[in-house]
């Protein structure tokens, strides 16, 4: 990257001071910013770290300014804000072996099991009386279903995909924002997926909430100014294996209703100002949730 003379810039000219100095290096400018505190840092400065760069004083875990080790300094902060953990995949081996867990009890307990699980609007079909579904207040099917794989391809696949793309988000984002942008993703794809689809279609998988990890590493890859064609690929390919649009077994619902919810949640979260971080990072995710509420219901009324 290239950088200003050494020298302070002339005032009067128009593009004085277009970019701020390096913290450390005030006659610097410089575009590149520390991942963890903000602060300006020039090439000489910057730090390689697991997600974008840190300044000389966070990767030394010091506070700014500050002339040795700070109490915070057992708890840097992640690209979004969270605390960096020991083990930053660890919600991701949870999830997965949750997942792996439900897939072996549908495999070894009765049919009943899974009937109980997958995702469905509302059955019998006419003329028997409906007595189960997401209509007759079986609304645990909606987070249910996020969890069920029937097929070894299915789980296969997903599990593959949320090891790989669920450990970078993990790192960048803590394990708090991470598990809230899983969890509604997937329960965005869900409602899609009870919205648009035959009351009486069983639908299950991790799908939707994959697919909204694809829209948040989307994100991510834009926050850090990296290239952006890998994901695009990676998403096509997908789509591609998956038949999402193609074969009449696969919920296409639920993929873009996850993949939608997950690139907005992403971005709040990866986004978000610093001063007020927090309340726009999960006030994204309550108001997505106002919106799978309100959709639910509005469904369920067309049902009943």
């Amino acid at each position: 990257m290239d950088h200003a003379a050494a020298g302070p810039p002339d005032a009067g000219s128009p593009g004085a001071q277009s970019l701020p100095g390096c913290y450390r290096h005030p006659d610097r400018e410089t575009g590149i910013r520390c991942t963890r505190c903000e602060r300006p840092i020039c090439t000489d400065c910057m730090v390689n770290a697991s997600v974008g760069f840190h300044c000389p004083d966070c990767a030394a875990g010091r506070t700014p300014g500050a002339t040795g080790p700070a109490p915070s300094a057992s708890r840097p902060r992640t690209l979004a804000g969270g605390t960096v953990a020991a083990d930053p995949h660890l919600v991701t081996k949870i999830l997965i072996g949750i997942n792996v867990a439900v897939f072996i009890a549908v495999q070894a307990l009765p049919s009943s099991f899974l009937g109980d699980m997958v995702l469905i609007g509302r059955w019998p079909p006419a003329p028997f009386v409906p007595t189960e579904g997401v209509a007759e207040g079986e609304w645990y099917r909606l987070v249910t279903t996020m969890f069920t794989h029937e097929e070894i391809w299915h789980i296969g696949f997903n599990m593959i995909s949320l090891w790989f793309l669920g450990g970078p988000l993990e790192a960048a984002l803590g394990r708090a924002r991470y598990l809230a942008l899983y969890l509604v993703s997937g329960l965005a794809g869900s409602v899609l997926a009870y919205l648009l689809e035959s009351p009486t279609t069983a639908t299950l998988g991790a799908s939707g909430a994959i697919f909204g990890l694809f829209g948040a590493t989307a994100a991510l890859v834009r926050r850090l100014n990296a290239d952006m064609r890998p994901v695009v690929i990676l998403l096509a390919i997908s789509l591609i294996l998956i038949f999402t649009f193609t074969r009449g077994n696969i919920s296409w619902q639920a993929h873009v209703g996850g993949l939608a919810a997950g690139a907005v949640i992403g971005y709040a979260m990866l986004h978000a100002p610093r001063e007020r971080r927090a309340l726009v990072q999960y006030g994204t995710c309550a108001l997505v949730l106002v919106v799978v509420v309100g959709l639910t219901l509005l469904r369920t009324v067309q049902l009943t």
